[in-house]
């Protein structure tokens, strides 16, 4: 590690003033993924801004028939707190397979959607769910957050405060994870609101992203045959030493024929 300075604003106000007062300041969420960047100088910040005593960042709450997550929630308060589990019972399933317990007692939403690991399982959810992802600016929708490998559209300085879910019909998450990390291979979160179908996929690209024929195909017929036959291609899909394109493509087909099938 190096020398920097630490603060831990009480306010959202004083967050952001930390935040803008220097280029190269960093908020501090759950730090799962900053912590060990630093220690590897893979990043040196001068200043960290530790979001842990903004209260206005944390808790869920329904907001107009939606929930509303903030950022600084943990991934274990969503995956047991009981509005969750009443209103989206899939995205309480989702928190609860991240990681460790461990890790889900310390790695916060804000911090992993902002983050945007191509395996993290939050994407799947705020792009399949038509969410908005709200900052100390503006208002961002869900399929416009994820730009790229380890990028979003937030602007320098830009805070995320909170997430909007909106509630749907149905909805559902499968993941082939790894044994390990318990990272997502391939995860595919279903969700329906009415006649619309959405389907998301991480793990697989480089972002999420969705699969627009499967999407067609389940308005249309909403059970797990619907989309039996479609595959997505593996051209430009991840690679690595735990699975190939090819194999990540089809775990696509097998990950949201199960998501669909645990719809009911």
């Amino acid at each position: 590690m190096y020398a920097f300075e630490y603060q831990r604003p009480a306010t959202l106000a004083d967050a952001v003033a930390a935040l803008t007062r220097s280029e190269d300041a960093r908020p501090l969420s759950g730090g799962m993924t900053l912590l060990p960047t630093l220690k590897q100088r893979l990043a040196q910040p001068s200043e960290l801004v530790d979001l842990s005593g903004v209260p206005d960042l944390q808790g869920v709450r329904e907001e107009d028939g939606a929930l509303l997550i903030g950022a600084f929630t943990r991934h274990a308060d969503v995956a047991a707190g009981e509005t969750v589990r009443r209103r989206i019972p899939a995205l309480a399933r989702l928190a609860e397979s991240i990681g460790d317990r461990q890790v889900r007692n310390r790695g916060t939403l804000g911090g992993s959607i902002a983050n945007a690991d191509p395996a993290a399982d939050y994407p799947a959810a705020v792009v399949a769910l038509n969410a908005t992802v709200r900052t100390d600016r503006r208002e961002i929708a869900g399929d416009d957050f994820f730009t790229g490998l380890f990028e979003t559209a937030l602007e320098p300085g830009e805070l995320v405060v909170g997430v909007r879910f909106p509630v749907p019909d149905a909805a559902a998450y499968a993941k082939f994870r790894h044994p390990a990390s318990r990272y997502a291979l391939v995860g595919v979160f279903v969700a329906r609101f009415g006649a619309e179908v959405r389907l998301a996929v991480t793990g697989a690209g480089p972002s999420v992203f969705r699969v627009p024929e499967m999407e067609t195909a389940l308005a249309s017929d909403f059970r797990p045959e619907a989309i039996a036959g479609i595959t997505v291609d593996a051209d430009g899909l991840n690679g690595d030493i735990h699975a190939a394109p090819d194999y990540r493509a089809h775990l696509v087909t097998v990950m949201a024929r199960r998501a669909v099938a645990a719809c009911g």
